[in-house]
C-alpha cells in the first residue's frame, strides 16, 4: 500500500508580514478583549513612490478651496454663558445636561468636506519633507490647520477608562506631553519621518487641537487635580494656537470646560451618556470595535454541517466566538478536533483507542493546522498518512458501519483474533479552530474530499458554495491536498461522480489558485485582490460574473475580455491609494453596478491590488446602503469577512465614508446622527490593528 511522508514546518509566518509601525503606539489600558484572531496586516503601497527625482508623484489635482467660515453651533460657543472659574489660564465650568447638550449638537452637524481637513489630518510635520512635498507641494497653506470645524473632545482625571467613562472619553496621556519641559503642550504626534496616510492613531490628538475640551472626574479623583488638568490644557490650547497661527489665517479660539460633581452625575440621570459604569460594566449597547467584529465573525463562522455528523465551526471555549444557540450548547459534540499550530499528528493506536471511549464525556483531540504539514516524497508501501488516516478515523466514528464498528487486535497465542465492538451510536464530531475558519481549513477539506469521493478543485467551490463555509487556505494547502486526492479518492466511501481511483482533471483555474478564495462579503458581493480578479475561470467556478475593478485594471487576455463581455466589467480610472484621490464621487457609479448584478441573480468581484483599502471602501459603501448599517458597523462587518486579512482603508477613504453616512440618512429623510465621532473612530480602528502590528 503506497503511502506518504510528511514533515511539519515549524509556525507559519504570515505570507505578508505586517509592516513595522512604532507609530501605531496607543495610550490604551484596555486591550485585552481575549484571543487575537488569525489576521495580518499587508503591505498598502499609497500609489507611486512619494519622490522621483524630488518630484512629488501625485500633487493634489486641484489648488485649495477657501475653507467656509467655522459654524460655531454648539452650547459651549461662545463660553460667556458659562462661569469662569479661571481667568488665567481661561476653564469655564458647566453641568452634565450642557455637556450632553453639547454632544448631540455635534452628531448632528454635518462634518467639513475632505477637502478641508485634508491633508492637515495625514499629519504633516515641518521636518517631514517627503510627507509635505507629496501633500503640500503646490500650496503651502494646505498644510494649516482647518478653520472650519469646532470638535468636542473629553476627558477623564486620571486616565483609568475601565470604568467611569463617559462615551467618546481619551485619557489625558492621548493629548499631552510626557516630557517636563512641555507638560504644557499638545503631543507631537504628526510623524517627523516617513510616508503614511494611515495615521489613525494620531487622530484624537489632532482633533483636540481643533476642539472645545471637557474634563470630568470620578470618585478617586480630587477636585484639584480636576483644576490643575484642565488649566494644563487651556495653556495647550494657548501654545497651539500661537505656534499654528500665521499672517494668512487667525485660527478660531476653543476653551476648557471643567463638568461640576463627580461621574455620578452622569450615571443617575444621564445615562446615555455612560459607556462604562462606575463598576466596571459597559452598558448593553456600547459601539466597540473589537466586540462589533468579533459578534460578525461569529455570525459567519458558526458551526454548520459539513458532512453526516461532522461539523465546521470556532472552538466550543473559544473567547471569539463561545457558543451561545440552544441546538449547539444542547446537543454538544462527542469528539472535537481541534487544529493548532503545535500539534503534533496522532498515532493510529491513539485513534483507536480514542474510538473505544465512552461516549459519557466528550473527548478531545489535536491535529496540526493548515499550512503546517508540508508534502515530501510519495513512498510506495507503508502505513497511510496522517491525514488520510484522520479522515477514514472520523467517518469511522460519526458515520458507523458494520465494517468498522469493529478493530481486529492482534492475533492471541492461539491464534484467534479477538474483537472489540465499538459504541453503535454515531458520534457527532467539530473539526474547530479559535475564528472558525482560518487553522482547520486543512482538515476539513481533506475530509470533504474523503466523504463525498471528490477531487480538491470541488471540495474547495462546493465547501464554500453549497455548504456555506467561509475559509483561508495557504498555497502548501493546494499542494499537500492535491499530491493525497488520488489515495483520498481511492479510500473515499462516498458516491462520488464517477471516479474510480482515477484523478479528475484539474480545471485551468487550480494551476493559479494560491488557497485564497475571495471574501464574500455579501451573497451577491465579493471582496478580493487582483490576482482573483485575474483568474477568471475561478470566479465564474464562484458564480461571480461581474468584476469591478477600482484603480488596478486586469490582466486579461484579448478572449478572455470577450468571453467575459464588456457590461460585466467597470474599471475605476485615476484612483490611487495615496491620501489625495477621493472616491466619494464614483460611489455612486460603482454601486449601481453591483446592484445590476443583484438583480440578475450574479455576484460582483470587488478588487484594487490587494482588496484592503480601495475595493474595501467600495464594499463598506455598498453594505451601509443596503442594510442601513452606519458606516463603524459596516467597517467592522466587512473588516470579519475579509477573513484573515485586515481591511485598510486610509484616513481619507474612512472620512469619506463618514460622509456617505451622511448622504444615505438624508435620502432616507432621517437627521444626521452619528453614533460616535471621527477621532473616536479613528482611536478604535488603531487599537485594533496594534496585535497585529508587533
Amino acid at each position: 500500500m503506497a503511502a506518504v511522508a510528511f514533515s511539519q514546518s515549524a509556525p507559519r509566518q504570515n505570507p505578508t508580514p505586517p509592516p513595522h509601525a512604532p507609530s501605531l503606539s496607543l495610550h490604551k489600558a484596555d486591550l485585552e478583549h481575549g484571543a487575537i484572531p488569525n489576521k495580518h496586516l499587508p503591505y498598502c503601497a499609497p500609489g507611486p513612490a512619494p519622490f522621483l527625482h524630488n518630484a512629488p508623484a501625485t500633487p493634489p489635482a486641484s489648488p485649495p478651496t477657501p475653507q467656509p467660515e467655522l459654524r460655531a453651533n454648539s452650547v459651549l460657543h461662545p463660553p460667556d454663558a458659562h462661569p469662569k472659574v479661571s481667568a488665567s489660564p481661561p476653564v469655564y465650568v458647566i453641568e452634565p445636561p450642557t455637556l450632553a447638550t453639547a454632544i448631540h449638537q455635534l452628531a448632528s452637524q454635518e462634518l467639513p468636506d475632505p477637502k478641508f481637513v485634508f491633508p492637515w489630518l495625514h499629519g504633516l510635520h515641518p521636518e517631514n519633507q517627503i510627507q509635505l512635498a507629496f501633500f503640500t507641494a503646490r500650496k503651502k497653506v494646505l498644510r494649516n490647520p482647518p478653520r472650519c470645524y469646532r470638535g468636542l473632545t473629553i476627558v477623564k482625571v486620571g486616565g483609568d477608562l475601565t470604568r467611569s467613562k463617559v462615551k467618546g472619553t481619551v485619557a489625558p496621556e492621548e493629548l499631552l506631553s510626557s516630557d517636563p519641559a512641555h507638560a504644557d503642550a499638545f503631543l507631537e504626534v504628526d510623524p517627523r519621518e516617513g510616508f503614511s496616510v494611515r495615521n489613525f492613531q494620531i487622530q484624537a490628538t489632532k482633533l483636540a487641537m481643533i476642539s472645545d475640551i471637557v474634563v470630568y472626574r470620578d470618585d478617586d479623583s480630587s477636585e484639584k487635580e480636576l483644576f490643575n488638568l484642565a488649566k494644563r490644557l487651556s495653556k495647550a490650547q494657548h501654545t497651539w494656537r500661537v505656534k499654528s497661527s500665521n499672517g494668512e489665517q487667525e485660527l478660531p479660539n476653543f476653551h476648557v470646560f471643567i463638568v461640576s460633581g463627580s461621574f455620578h452625575k452622569f450615571e443617575k440621570s444621564h445615562s446615555q451618556l455612560v459607556a462604562i459604569d462606575s463598576k466596571g460594566r459597559p452598558r448593553e449597547d456600547l459601539l466597540d470595535f473589537f466586540q462589533m467584529e468579533r459578534q460578525e465573525m461569529c455570525r459567519m463562522a458558526q458551526a454548520t454541517e459539513i458532512a453526516k455528523n461532522v461539523w465546521l465551526g470556532p472552538a466550543p471555549e473559544s473567547t471569539i466566538c463561545p457558543y451561545t444557540g440552544e441546538e449547539i450548547s444542547e446537543s454538544g459534540f462527542d469528539i472535537s478536533i481541534e487544529a493548532t499550530d503545535l500539534a503534533q499528528s496522532p498515532e493510529p493506536q491513539t485513534l483507536k483507542e480514542l474510538g473505544e471511549l465512552s461516549l459519557e464525556e466528550p473527548q478531545h483531540l489535536e491535529f496540526p493546522s493548515s499550512g503546517s504539514i508540508m508534502p515530501q516524497k510519495w513512498p510506495k508501501a507503508g502505513p497511510l498518512d496522517p491525514i488520510t488516516l484522520l479522515c477514514q478515523w472520523i467517518h469511522s466514528v460519526a458515520v458507523p458501519t458494520a465494517a468498522s464498528d469493529s478493530i481486529e487486535d492482534e492475533p492471541d497465542q492461539d491464534g484467534d483474533i479477538p474483537m472489540r465492538t465499538l459504541h453503535p451510536r454515531p458520534r457527532k464530531v467539530l473539526i474547530h479552530c479559535t475564528d472558525g475558519y482560518t487553522e482547520s481549513t486543512l482538515i476539513a477539506l481533506a475530509y470533504f474530499m474523503y466523504a463525498e469521493r471528490i477531487p480538491v478543485h470541488d471540495a474547495w467551490l462546493r465547501l464554500h458554495c453549497e455548504k456555506g463555509r467561509n475559509f483561508f487556505a495557504y498555497p502548501s494547502d493546494v499542494a499537500l491536498l492535491s499530491s493525497l486526492q488520488a489515495r483520498i479518492l481511492e479510500l473515499s466511501p462516498g458516491p462520488g461522480n464517477g471516479i474510480s481511483g482515477a484523478v479528475q482533471e484539474e480545471p485551468a483555474w487550480l494551476s493559479r489558485f494560491d488557497g485564497s478564495l475571495p471574501s464574500r462579503v455579501l451573497p451577491y458581493m465579493y471582496l478580493g485582490n487582483l490576482g482573483h480578479a485575474n483568474n477568471p475561470q475561478l470566479l465564474r467556478a464562484l458564480g461571480i460574473k461581474q468584476v469591478l475593478s477600482v484603480g488596478e485594471p486586469v490582466g486579461w487576455t484579448k478572449g478572455q475580455k470577450e468571453s467575459w463581455g464588456a457590461k460585466n466589467y467597470l474599471f475605476i480610472d485615476r484612483v490611487q491609494d495615496n491620501g489625495v484621490d477621493c472616491l466619494t464621487n464614483d460611489f455612486e457609479r460603482c454601486l449601481d453596478f453591483i446592484g445590476k448584478g443583484k438583480d440578475e441573480g450574479t455576484a460582483t468581484l470587488v478588487h484594487c491590488r490587494v482588496g484592503v483599502s480601495r475595493s474595501a471602501t467600495i464594499c463598506i459603501a455598498e453594505v451601509m446602503s443596503s442594510t442601513g448599517l452606519s458606516f463603524p458597523r459596516a467597517y467592522c462587518f466587512v473588516r470579519a469577512r475579509r477573513l484573515n486579512v485586515i481591511i485598510q482603508p486610509h484616513l481619507r477613504f474612512a472620512y469619506e465614508l463618514m460622509k456617505w453616512d451622511e448622504t444615505l440618512q438624508k435620502r432616507r429623510g432621517q437627521a444626521i446622527s452619528r453614533e460616535i465621532e471621527w477621532a473616536t473612530i479613528a482611536h478604535e480602528i488603531a487599537a485594533m490593528n496594534k496585535p497585529y502590528s508587533r
